[in-house]
């Protein structure tokens, strides 16, 4: 299941997705990305950090509200956590934990925690927010598009980009928010680049790269998609099947994203 280990990193990937949680071990704390996706998946991570916590305290930073992404928060109750405003005001909590509930419901599944909307300690309101915690500075910013309550976050000096749903290698961008706003934060992460000195980007599924050419291939390909999205007539489909080995089970998606466009436009 672990994806990604350096240093002080650990990238666990479910099989459900290639859906990431990171884990970032600093002298000071433990910081984690969006604890998912199936029980067994979340025990294995909850027990890692376990053996490595000590009495550090726990950071969760929540990319986003997607319920994929929040799945695992009841398995840790101790934890603060990190998120945007949107997301610690979103009406549709109770929808949330019901996809959740649904979803195990589904697939005949018994977690060791109840599913919960996590409670935000820390909310980010405006880009260029600031955390620091002893020998590290986490820097946020916001991230609508995929959804309206995105959150990028930089942590220096290790020269992390955790991105969330954008920049994946086997994801073209997914728009269930709004077409301009997933330009603009596309943008975001283009200035993100020249601003900080990102060495290590890890999105919330697919791969974690530590190749500046390929973080800049996948800004590159968004911009490309969402660009052409507005005056695609079928030619797009043969560009994402090359690209995306998956595309045959997104196909839908691309079909909404160009009716979200055209309709915003």
């Amino acid at each position: 299941m672990i994806q990604f280990q350096k240093n002080n990193i650990t990238v666990f990937q479910s099989a459900l997705y290639m859906t990431t949680s990171a884990i970032i071990q600093t002298n000071e704390a433990i910081i984690m990305t969006d604890p998912n996706w199936l029980p067994t998946e979340v025990e294995e991570i909850k027990g890692y950090i376990n053996k490595i916590k000590g009495d550090k305290q726990l950071y969760i930073i929540y990319t986003h509200s997607d319920f994929d992404h929040i799945i695992g928060s009841g398995a840790f109750p101790e934890a603060k956590v990190i998120a945007s405003k949107q997301f610690d005001e979103n009406p549709n909590k109770e929808d949330i934990i019901q996809k959740i509930k649904q979803f195990d419901q589904g697939y005949y599944l018994n977690r060791s925690y109840s599913a919960v909307y996590p409670t935000v300690d820390i909310v980010v309101s405006e880009d260029g927010h600031k955390l620091e915690l002893g020998s590290i500075t986490m820097t946020f910013y916001q991230a609508p598009g995929h959804t309206y309550d995105g959150l990028f976050t930089v942590i220096e000096p290790y020269g992390l980009f955790l991105s969330g749903d954008y920049l994946s290698d086997i994801e073209f961008p997914f728009i269930f928010s709004n077409y301009k706003d997933y330009i603009n934060t596309i943008n975001k992460a283009e200035n993100i680049l020249l601003n900080h000195q990102i060495t290590t980007h890890i999105p919330g599924h697919g791969s974690t790269t530590q190749n500046q050419q390929e973080i800049q291939k996948r800004i590159n390909y968004s911009k490309y998609y969402l660009n052409q999205l507005l005056h695609d007539n079928g030619e797009l489909e043969g560009y994402l099947s090359s690209e995306y080995p998956f595309f045959e089970g997104m196909k839908s998606i691309h079909t909404d994203n160009k009716k979200m466009a055209n309709q915003e436009l």
